[in-house]
């Protein structure tokens, strides 16, 4: 078996999640995992995708035609990485007054830890004391098992001090 990993974008309207889908069943693909969302007026997901090694080509090109019809579907073969076995599987909750940098501050800090972000979803919320917009995060991340955990929290409450933001590890 062949896995794909899909990008897709597209201006969103109804049926875009039916035609890809067609696509991939009429090509003898499995849909596996995905996430997708309406930002800003477009439709963009991620996907994972399986099909018969025989048939990815077929699936590719089948695939690669969908832009011809508004949607842009970027596909990669994907060959799994080895999990880390000796690692700790840790969740970052933020949230703060939203102002540009949270992002690249905290990616940073996780990077100077060898740390592997495995799911990020970030969002805009309403204050619930305020009208102020709160800029909201939750991470999925791969701790390597020699990193203290006690050193990583203190160096991201540092971060979160200067950005004056909440940051809880779970």
């Amino acid at each position: 078996m062949t896995s794909l990993v899909l990008t897709i974008i597209a201006h969103d309207k109804p049926g875009l999640v039916e035609q890809l889908s067609l696509t991939i069943a009429n090509n003898g693909g499995n849909w596996l995992e995905s996430s997708m969302s309406r930002l800003a007026g477009k439709f963009a997901g991620i996907l994972i995708v399986t099909v018969a090694d025989e048939q990815a080509d077929s699936l590719l090109d089948a695939l690669q035609q969908l832009e011809s019809q508004g949607l842009k579907v970027v596909a990669e073969r994907s060959q799994e990485n080895a999990t880390l076995t000796d690692s700790n599987n840790i969740t970052l909750e933020l949230i703060g007054h939203d102002k540009p940098g949270i992002v690249r501050e905290i990616s940073q800090a996780l990077s100077r830890y060898n740390i592997n972000v495995e799911r990020l979803s970030t969002e805009l919320v309403s204050g619930s004391m305020s009208a102020e917009e709160l800029f909201k995060a939750e991470a999925e991340l791969t701790v390597p098992a020699g990193v203290d955990l006690d050193d990583l929290q203190q160096s991201l409450e540092a971060i979160a001090n200067d950005l004056m933001v909440d940051i809880t590890l779970n």
